[in-house]
């Protein structure tokens, strides 16, 4: 599997605190059968310890270190964007915080308030600076919880999704973030299944391979497979998307009906 969101670089955001820690959230990330994760810290003002000019040098300690611990672990450069902070970012750190520096595609972090109706109009103005844009984790967002359509509309415009792993598992099927999640995944919608991880085994672990197979029970194992494999390597050789396997289940979600009214 290819894990495109992770914070995994040790001491600079709210993820491991330790190269020990990191270390343990990429041993778990491995034993689900991860193979690749791309290193994605917060690209944000409130990380200023977050520089995209060290993001290349940062991840190449991290694969001495998972060398080191005989873990085999492919890590990729990579960012998650705060929006205002990308859009005011200049092209050299747009292009750092790119997945593996190539300035073309770019992660970026859906707010956890409300979204004003200037969203899409910012989100534009990244893109139109050359980068496919993936959103991540939209499932949090009270603001598309109520709207799903917004999703439907920045989909039709080319934006990719990318679903957390955990929000597909959460034991509250009818609130928060998992009736969205799985609308997203079950309508095809979902791009790109990721862990967002930010520790080994207690804050936010890898969970992706539950993900998968949560995902798996609602699209089917080989559409399920895709969103980990097809896509996201894709998106990091900033190609288009391979088409996708078909949905097997016949179950029609929330945006499927959105689309038919």
């Amino acid at each position: 599997m290819i894990d495109l969101h992770s914070h995994l670089l040790p001491g600079i955001d709210d993820g491991p605190a330790s190269l020990e820690h990191s270390l343990e959230l990429a041993q778990a990330a491995a034993q689900q059968g991860t193979r690749m994760l791309a290193a994605t810290p917060h690209l944000r003002a409130d990380f200023p310890d977050v520089l995209p000019s060290e993001l290349a040098g940062r991840c190449e300690e991290m694969r001495k270190a998972l060398s080191g611990a005989g873990i085999d672990l492919e890590v990729v450069q990579g960012g998650e964007a705060g929006l205002m902070w990308a859009v005011h970012a200049d092209d050299e750190a747009l292009r750092a915080g790119s997945y593996g520096g190539r300035g073309t595609d770019l992660l970026i972090e859906s707010p956890y308030g409300g979204l004003t109706t200037t969203f899409e109009q910012l989100l534009q103005t990244v893109a139109d600076r050359g980068f496919r844009l993936l959103l991540a984790h939209p499932e949090n967002n009270p603001t598309f919880q109520k709207d799903p359509g917004r999703l439907r509309a920045l989909v039709e415009r080319g934006v990719l999704l990318q679903v957390t792993a955990r929000s597909l598992i959460l034991r509250d099927r009818r609130r928060g973030p998992r009736p969205l999640a799985e609308a997203l995944v079950r309508d095809g919608h979902a791009h790109v299944l990721a862990s967002d991880a930010h520790s080994g085994y207690e804050l936010r672990p890898p969970a992706l391979g539950a993900g998968v197979s949560a995902a798996a029970e609602l699209v089917g194992a080989e559409r399920a497979r895709w969103l980990v494999t097809d896509a996201p390597a894709a998106i990091l050789a900033g190609v288009p998307l391979p088409e996708p396997p078909p949905v097997e289940s016949r179950r029609r979600g929330l945006l499927g009906r959105l689309r038919r009214a």
